[in-house]
Parts: structure tokens; sequence; C-alpha cells
């Protein structure tokens, strides 16, 4: 187990683990997240076999994404910073009944410790939290088997994003917290797609996650202007 290395903020850290007693609440401040994982989940479970499959789950929270893996039959590890997220993520298994390896540690600690360890790894709404995605990407690439796919979902830097996820969904509609999202961090495909060929990975998919907050629906396709999903191969 790991301190926060220094490609976190501690400020990221503690803004998200206040929010942890209500993770798991569809009605609290989570509930963008709740209703976008099923559409998360389909997007990977369209491209990778899970049944058996060694899954990582990087800036896993409090285990939405991680529990519907392992749901899918999935050996899954999951990793955060935040030790509330952590805390509550274990506690929630005992309501769920599900198995996941919580672990309070960064990827590039356990990229040290098991490079070529995994089938698929995800990591959504991530990226744009972090001061360094580049290397998040990176230590990624390290701990997948040759073969292996990583899972990338995160915001484009856009007037539109801008517009939808902070001005609509923090102040107009107060979805999220204010303060949930920085838009200077927000990541425009492009820039993902150079860090991705850069670590070595070759890009497999860059698609549009739609999400409509009156119908509480989250979809695959369309316009990545938004939020949006990308997946990647190791050679």
């Amino acid at each position: 187990m790991s301190a926060p290395a220094a490609n976190a903020s501690q400020a990221e850290l503690d803004k998200f683990g206040a929010l942890a007693n209500r993770w798991w609440d569809p009605e609290g401040p989570q509930r963008p997240l709740h209703e976008l994982n099923p559409a998360r989940l389909g997007y990977v479970r369209d491209r990778t076999t899970l049944a058996g499959a060694r899954v990582l789950d990087v800036g896993c929270g409090a285990g939405l994404l991680s529990e519907a893996l392992a749901r899918e039959g999935a050996v899954v590890t999951a990793l955060d910073l935040a030790p509330e997220l952590i805390d509550v993520a274990r506690l929630h298994l005992l309501e769920s009944g599900l198995t996941v390896d919580y672990r309070l540690q960064s990827v590039e600690a356990l990229a040290a410790e098991a490079p070529g360890s995994f089938d698929a790894i995800t990591c959504m709404e991530m990226l744009e939290h972090v001061p360094d995605p580049a290397a998040i990407i990176g230590a990624c690439r390290s701990l997948l088997r040759p073969g292996g796919q990583l899972f990338l979902s995160t915001l484009n830097r856009t007037p539109a994003a801008f517009a939808v996820a902070i001005v609509g969904a923090e102040y107009i509609a107060r979805l999220l917290p204010r303060g949930t999202h920085d838009y200077k961090q927000f990541i425009r495909p492009s820039e993902l797609s150079a860090w991705l060929r850069a670590a070595g990975l070759s890009i497999r998919d860059v698609s549009g996650l739609a999400y409509d907050p009156i119908r509480r629906k989250a979809w695959v396709g369309g316009p990545t202007a938004i939020n949006y999903l990308a997946c990647a191969v190791k050679p």
C-alpha cells in the first residue's frame, strides 16, 4: 500500500473523498456516474471477454464500475488514492456479495510490482483529475499483458463541454458538486491519442459518450465534443 504519489492532487483526493458516504446513492452527488455506468460497462463488454479476465480499474472511486465488472465474471483489482473511497468500496462488498481486490495504491506503484498482469484496464473519468495523465497511461501500458486492452473515458476541452459539464451540470442543474471539474484539465482526443501512441499502444476506437439527464440515460455514439470513450491495445 502506498501513500499518494506525486501524480495526484491532494485537493482532488479530498474533494472526492468527502463524497464517499453517498457514492452508492443513485440520487446523490454521484447520480451522473450511476447513469453513465451501464454505457461504460457496455463499451468494455462489447470489446473484450470479461468472464475470467483479470481486469484493473484505475481511479475506482467507491467501486461502481469495479462491481459491475466483477458481476460480469471478471477477476477485478481496483485502485484509488482516497482512503475514504476505498473504505466505502470495501464495505459495499458486504452488501453486494461480490469479490473485488480494492487497494489504496497508485497505478505507477502497481506497475512497478506487477507488470504484464492484466487482460484489460479501465480508467474512467479520472485522467482529467491528475497532474500527469500521460504517466497514468504509461503505467497502464506496463500493466497490460500483450494483446491487453485499455479503456478510457474523459471530457473533451471544448466550449460545449464547458457549457454542459461545468455550467449546466454544476451550476444550473446541480447534478454535480461545484468545483468537480477544472476546464483546463479537460483532454482533447488528439492529445489522448498522442499519449497512447507515445506509450506504445495502438488506438482501436474513439467514441462519443452521450448523456441525457432528463431521461437519466447514457449511450455510446455520436459526437465526441463533450464526453468520449477510447480503447487501445498493447501489441
